[in-house]
């Protein structure tokens, strides 16, 4: 399986991406999809995570009620959905696949990762 992230760019503060994650092979749909950002001199940290059939997700704390993850299994793709967006946005965001029977928000626990899309914030 190969994870495509796509979408990023530069956007204003308070404005508005999506970005998209394409995955290649016909075992998408049992898999939990979480997407990932790392700022410069900074960890990868969690950003949100879907369950294999959208049934769940789950948020780190800052993006809550701004970002929401979704996916089409018909299509290969995961979604997320970023609305009023800060210059603390700004980070490469990965999309990554776990073999889990829960949203897990660590990254060793995500098996595949796609190669990530630059999102900026401008302030």
């Amino acid at each position: 399986v190969q994870l495509q992230a796509s979408g990023g760019g530069l956007v204003q503060a308070g404005g508005s991406l999506k970005l998209s994650c394409a995955a290649s092979g016909r075992t998408f749909s049992g898999y939990v999809m979480g997407w990932f950002r790392q700022a410069p001199g900074r960890e990868r940290e969690f950003v949100a995570a879907i369950s294999w059939n959208g049934g769940r997700t789950n948020y780190t704390d800052s993006v809550k009620g701004r970002i929401t993850i979704s996916r089409d299994n018909a299509k290969n793709l995961v979604y997320l959905q970023m609305s009023n967006l800060k210059p603390e946005d700004t980070a490469v965001y990965y999309c990554a696949r776990a073999r889990r029977t829960f949203t897990p928000v660590v990254n060793t626990e995500y098996d595949t990762w796609g190669q990530g899309t630059q999102v900026t914030v401008s302030s």
